[in-house]
C-alpha cells in the first residue's frame, strides 16, 4: 500500500538522520573549513554527478545568492554548470576530465574543492581530487557507503552510512544547508530570515 511505502521511506530517512547525529562534531570541523576559506578570501568549489551536480549547483548557489537571510555574496561555484565547457573537456578530454580541468583552471590555493558522491568510485571525481592535491587545495567529500577511493584523497571525510544514493544525498544536502548557516553565522552575516 502506498501510505505504508511512504511512512517507511520516511522513517528510513529519520534512522539514517538520527545515527548521522553522532556526526556533528565532524560537521562543525567542515563548517569552520568553509568558514576558514571564506574568511581568507578563498572561493567553494562544488561538484558531482547526476543528482549530486544538481546538488553543486544548489549549494554555489546558497553561498553566492543567500541562504536565509540578504546578505553580500559568498565566493562560490558549482564546477558542473558550463556545458560548452563540460562537453568541450568530456570530448577532447575525455569524461574523466571534466571536472580536472575546471579545478586546474580556477582553483587556487586557499580554496576549498568539495565533492559529492554516492559512491565516491566517480572517476571524473577522484580527477578533480588529484588534480586539487596537486594545485595544494584541500578537499572535502561527501560521499555514501564504506570504502570510498575518494576518502582516501580529501582532507575532511562525511559519510553517510547507506548503499541508498536517495538517501545519502539527502542527508548530504540536509548536512550542507546546516554548514551553509553555520558559515553564515560564523561571518556575522545570519538575521531572523524564514
Amino acid at each position: 500500500m502506498e501510505i505504508e511505502r511512504i511512512a517507511n521511506g520516511l522513517a528510513a530517512l529519520s534512522h539514517l538522520a538520527d545515527q548521522t547525529r553522532s556526526q556533528a562534531p565532524l560537521i562543525a570541523e567542515i563548517a569552520a573549513r568553509y568558514l576558514g576559506t571564506l574568511q581568507a578570501g578563498g572561493k567553494l568549489m562544488f561538484a558531482g554527478n547526476g543528482g549530486s551536480a544538481a546538488d553543486a549547483q544548489h549549494l554555489a548557489t546558497e553561498y553566492v545568492v543567500r541562504y536565509r537571510d540578504d546578505r553580500r555574496a559568498l565566493s562560490a561555484v558549482a564546477l558542473t554548470t558550463d556545458t560548452s565547457l563540460l562537453t568541450a573537456a568530456g570530448n577532447d578530454l575525455g569524461f574523466e576530465q571534466v571536472f580536472a580541468r575546471q579545478v586546474e583552471a580556477l582553483g587556487r590555493p586557499g580554496d576549498l574543492l568539495i565533492l559529492h558522491s554516492t559512491s565516491g568510485r566517480s572517476p571524473n571525481l577522484l580527477a578533480a581530487a588529484r588534480s586539487a592535491r596537486a594545485a595544494g587545495i584541500p578537499i572535502v567529500a561527501m560521499v555514501g557507503g564504506e570504502g570510498s577511493p575518494l576518502a582516501a584523497l580529501a582532507d575532511m571525510v562525511f559519510v553517510v552510512r547507506t548503499d541508498s544514493s536517495r538517501l545519502a544525498q539527502e542527508i548530504q544536502m540536509a548536512v550542507e544547508h546546516l554548514l551553509v548557516e553555520e558559515v553564515e553565522i560564523g561571518l556575522g552575516l545570519a538575521g531572523n530570515g524564514e
